[in-house]
C-alpha cells in the first residue's frame, strides 16, 4: 500500500510501511537508520537530517536545530527562555508577529551565469563569452517551525518512497496528547509543504492499540492464519509508560476485543530521558576529571553561572551526550557493564569509562521512582471511585528507548505492586525478538517493540483508512465512519460500560469460556466487561448441564450487573530454616495474596428456555468418545449479549443443537431487553 505511519516524536522519528506480505514494519532511511533524530543542520549549502544532523552539535551548534516537534502552536511570548539552548536558538520572527523561528547561517547558491544571445544580423558584440562563476556567499536565513518540520517530514516521505518504489499518497502521524488545535494546524501545514497528505492525526495511546493487536489487524487484512494469533487475551486493561526527552506519559487503557479505551492518563516532567542523560553526563565528567585532572563542569545546563560556557566544554558536552545514546543501549541489551569511549574529549584527552547495571540503577533510581509515583497515582486518582487496582493491569506496554531499561520494569512491579506471577502478560513487558511469520522475520523486534510501536501502529490504521477510502460503497454508516476519522467532535465521543455485565447459571458442564463463581446461587459467565467502549456484541458457547425429570429440564439465565473488586489478604509462612537447620532461627515470612471478587448489583431480568435439542446420557461400558457428555441430560447453547449506545442491554439465549454436532430441529430460543441504563 502506498500508505505510511510516521511517528514524530520530540527527540526520534520512525516510519512503518506495510510490506507485500501484509504486516507493518519499521523501515531505515538512507542512512540506514530506523531510529531518526529529529535534527536538521545547516553547514555551508549542504542540509543534513537525522543523526548525521546531531553529529553537527559538536562544532555546528549554532547551526543546528532539535526539539521543534514541541515547539509547534506555541507563540514566542509562550516559550520559556532558557539561559543555554544546546541548538540553534528560537527567535522572534523579524516579520510575522509573536511567531518563533530560527536563525541560521548558510552559504547563498552562487548565481547562473549570464548567457549573451547571439544576435540574428550577426552584429559584433561586446563579448560572447558568459559571466564568470562567482563564489557561494554568506548570507542568513530565517526559518519558522512549520518549514523546519516540513523540511524533515519531506525527508521521512522520501526514504518511504524510496522502500515502496512508489509515491506515497498518504499518512498517518502520531501526535502527543498535549497538542492543541494550534499545534495540530501547524503540523498539518508542515505535511501539506512537505507533499504528503495527512489520512489522520493519531495519538499516540491509539497508536498503541493499534500496534499491540498487531496479530489480528494483519488477519484482517491480509488473511493470516489462525496459527499466528497473539497468546494474549481478548480482554485486558494496558498501561502505558512513555518515557520521553522531555516527561513522561503514563496512560491506562482498556482493550476489549481489538477496541481501545482510554481510562485515564497523566503528564509529568519530573522523569524523563533527559534527566537521566543530565546524570549520566555529570558522572562521566566526573570520572573524567578523576582520572585526567583536567576540569569538566558539565551538564553545563544546570550550571548557576551566568557566563557563557566555553566552547572546549559546550562541545565536549555534546561528545558525551552522543557516546551515551551507545552507552544506554548497551546497558538494556546486556546484563554487564557498558563503555563510553570518546577520542579527544578536552584538551586533546581521550576517555574510556565504564558503568555495571548496579550503579546505572541507582544513579537515575530517582528517575524510575518518579515514573513509578506517576503510575500510582493515576491508578488511585481513575477507574470510578475505587480506582484501578495494580492487580487489574494486565500489560505493560513501553514506548521509546529510554522505556527499554530494564531498571524500570523492575521499579515498577515492585513499587506499584503489578502482578508478578505467571498471569503476568509477558508481550507487553519487554522487548521480544522478531516474529517469525510463515518463515519471514519482521525483524522490528515483536509487536510490542518500544521503538517501533507508534509507528507500526500508525502503519496498520493507515492501511485501514486506505482500504476505507477506496472502497466505493456510500452508505449512511460508511459515511459516518469516515467522519469519524477525517473530523472531530460528538462522533468521537464514546460512552463505555462501568461495570460488567453477565448471566449466572444454576450450573455449566466443560466450557472454555473463563468464568467466575459468584456470591449467587450458580455460576457466573461475563459477557461484556466493565469498560468496553459502546455499542458492544458478544456471545459464548457452552454446554449446558440438565436435570433428570423433563418437568425439571430447562435452563435458567439471570442476567446481573455485578461488581468487580480486589481483595487483599496476607499470608504468614514459616520460612524452611537455615543451613544448621534450627526451628529457633526461623523467621515468619509475610506474603500478599490477591483475589478478584464479585458482588451482584442490579438483577436485569431473567432468562427462561425450555431446551428442544437437549441429548440423553449415553450409556456404554467401553470408553466415551471424545466430546461425548459424561451422563446426564446436555445440551448446547449460545448466549448473545449488546448494549447499545444510550446502555440498553439485550440478551439472547438460543439453543444450537447438541454436543458433537448433532441437530433434532430448530432449537429454543428466548431473549430479555432492558430499556437504557446509563452504564
Amino acid at each position: 500500500m502506498s500508505v505510511v505511519g510516521i511517528n514524530l516524536g520530540n527527540s526520534y522519528a520512525s516510519i512503518a510501511v506495510f510490506t507485500k506480505e501484509g504486516h507493518a514494519e519499521c523501515i531505515a532511511n538512507q542512512d540506514g537508520e530506523r531510529q531518526i533524530a529529529c535534527a536538521v543542520s545547516f553547514h555551508g549549502e549542504q542540509i543534513y537530517i537525522g543523526n548525521q544532523a546531531k553529529l553537527q552539535l559538536v562544532k555546528n551548534e549554532e547551526n543546528t536545530i532539535i526539539g521543534f516537534r514541541n515547539v509547534l502552536g506555541k507563540k514566542f511570548s509562550e516559550i520559556e527562555q532558557k539561559t543555554r539552548v544546546a541548538s540553534a536558538k528560537i527567535i522572534q520572527h523579524p516579520d510575522l508577529p509573536d511567531i518563533p523561528a530560527y536563525r541560521v547561517q548558510i552559504l547563498a547558491p552562487s548565481p547562473k551565469p549570464l548567457v549573451v544571445p547571439h544576435s540574428k544580423a550577426n552584429t559584433p558584440l561586446h563579448s560572447s563569452a558568459p559571466t564568470p562563476r562567482a563564489e557561494p556567499s554568506p548570507t542568513t536565513r530565517v526559518l519558522t517551525v512549520i518549514e523546519v518540520t516540513s523540511i524533515f517530514i519531506r525527508d521521512l516521505i522520501q526514504s518511504a518512497e524510496a522502500f515502496l518504489g512508489t509515491k506515497v499518497e498518504g499518512a498517518v502521524i502520531t501526535i502527543p496528547q498535549s497538542f492543541d488545535e494550534k499545534a495540530k494546524e501547524d503540523l498539518g501545514k508542515a505535511c501539506k509543504e512537505a507533499g504528503v497528505e495527512v489520512l489522520q492525526m493519531l495519538e499516540e495511546v491509539g497508536a498503541v492499540v493499534g500496534a499491540t493487536t498487531e496479530v489480528g489487524w494483519d488477519q484482517a487484512l491480509s488473511g493470516g492464519d489462525e496459527s499466528d494469533a497473539s497468546t494474549l487475551p481478548k480482554d485486558r486493561t494496558q498501561l502505558v509508560v512513555d518515557l520521553g526527552a522531555s516527561g513522561t506519559s503514563v496512560s491506562i487503557l482498556s482493550i476489549r476485543e481489538g477496541l481501545g479505551y482510554v481510562l485515564g492518563s497523566t503528564y509529568t516532567t519530573e522523569a524523563s530521558a533527559a534527566l537521566i542523560d543530565d546524570k549520566l553526563v555529570k558522572f562521566f565528567a566526573a570520572d573524567f576529571t578523576k582520572k585526567t585532572k583536567i576540569a569538566l563542569p558539565l551538564p553545563l545546563s544546570s550550571s548557576s553561572s551566568d557566563a557563557k560556557p566555553s566552547i572546549q566544554d559546550a562541545r565536549a558536552e555534546h561528545k558525551l551526550r552522543l557516546a551515551i545514546e551507545h552507552t544506554k543501549r548497551t546497558i538494556s541489551a546486556s546484563p554487564g557493564a557498558a563503555t563510553c569511549s570518546i577520542e579527544s574529549l578536552k584538551e586533546g584527552m581521550d576517555y574510556t569509562g565504564s558503568i555495571n547495571r548496579m550503579r546505572f540503577d541507582m544513579l537515575i533510581s530517582t528517575v524510575y521512582a518518579e515514573v513509578a509515583k506517576a503510575v500510582t497515582s493515576l491508578l488511585a486518582t481513575e477507574g470510578g471511585e475505587e480506582g484501578v487496582d495494580a492487580h487489574d493491569i494486565d500489560e505493560i506496554v513501553y514506548i521509546g528507548g529510554s522505556s527499554c531499561l530494564p531498571g524500570l520494569d523492575e521499579r515498577l512491579s515492585l513499587q506499584v505492586g503489578l502482578r508478578s506471577d505467571e498471569d503476568h502478560i509477558p508481550e507487553g513487558t519487554k522487548p521480544r525478538p522478531p516474529v517469525q511469520r510463515n518463515g519471514v522475520s519482521t525483524g522490528t523486534g515483536g509487536v510490542s517493540d518500544p521503538t517501533t510501536v507508534l509507528a507500526r501502529g500508525c502503519a496498520i490504521q493507515a492501511a485501514l483508512l486506505f482500504k476505507l477510502a477506496q472502497s466505493a460503497s456510500t452508505s449512511e454508516a460508511e459515511k459516518e465512519l469516515k467522519d469519524a476519522f477525517t473530523n472531530g467532535g460528538e462522533v468521537n465521543k464514546v460512552q463505555a460500560t462501568t461495570r460488567t455485565i453477565g448471566v449466572v447459571l444454576p450450573c455449566a458442564g466443560s466450557s472454555n469460556v473463563p468464568h467466575y463463581v459468584a456470591s449467587l446461587k450458580g455460576v457466573f459467565i461475563p459477557l461484556i466487561h466493565r469498560e468496553t467502549a459502546l455499542p458492544a456484541r458478544r456471545s459464548v458457547s457452552l454446554e449446558i448441564s440438565l436435570a433428570e425429570q423433563e418437568e425439571k429440564r430447562k435452563v435458567v439465565a439471570e442476567v446481573w450487573e455485578v461488581k468487580e473488586s480486589v481483595r487483599s489478604e496476607k499470608v504468614v509462612s514459616k520460612s524452611t530454616g537455615g543451613a544448621s537447620g534450627d526451628d529457633d532461627d526461623d523467621e515468619p515470612e509475610e506474603t500478599t495474596i490477591k483475589h478478584v471478587e464479585i458482588a451482584p448489583l442490579t438483577l436485569l431480568g431473567v432468562v427462561t428456555l425450555i431446551p428442544k435439542l437437549a441429548l440423553p446420557p449415553i450409556k456404554t461400558t467401553g470408553k466415551l468418545a471424545k466430546g461425548a457428555p459424561k451422563g446426564g441430560w446436555t445440551t448446547q447453547v449460545e448466549i448473545k449479549c449488546v448494549v447499545g449506545i444510550e446502555g440498553s442491554v439485550e440478551v439472547e439465549v438460543a439453543e444450537v443443537g447438541g454436543l458433537a454436532g448433532k441437530e433434532g430441529g430448530e432449537g429454543a430460543r428466548e431473549r430479555v431487553y432492558v430499556a437504557g441504563l446509563g452504564v
